[in-house]
């Protein structure tokens, strides 16, 4: 849970496929093995969680914030943090080999307030 979103009770279910990430993540893959092995019913503690909370979790990690922003008919989600709980998402879609949903924490933006996070790559996003 972030400040944003921290009064948002509404988690909804995005597939992973639709949501874009288009900065490349810094990672601790220990702190994704213990997401992993979280999800699958197995809780593990990390450097950031102890065994205590990701049992708390009961197979699920926390909702991830994603922008979303409509634009033409169109939703486009976009996620800048989370990045140990995406690729957590990745491992457990390639192994079941299919799309897996992403518990989120949906953010309204605009173009406008994206280009604060993207500079002017942000028209590339929307094609």
């Amino acid at each position: 849970m972030s400040l944003q979103t921290s009064n948002l009770n509404r988690i909804v279910e995005i597939p992973l496929s639709h949501i874009r990430r288009p900065i490349a993540p810094v990672l601790d893959y220990s702190k994704i093995d213990a997401m992993v092995s979280t999800m699958e019913g197995k809780p593990m503690p990390s450097a950031t969680c102890s065994l205590e909370q990701a049992e708390d979790f009961k197979g699920q990690l926390p909702p991830v914030d994603v922008l979303c922003i409509r634009e033409k008919g169109q939703t486009y989600y976009f996620a800048f943090g989370g990045c140990h709980r995406f690729q957590a998402y990745d491992r457990k879609a390639a192994s079941e080999q299919r799309d897996v949903p992403v518990r989120a924490k949906l953010v309204p933006a605009t173009r406008h307030q994206l280009k604060l996070y993207v500079g002017s790559s942000v028209d590339d996003m929307f094609n």
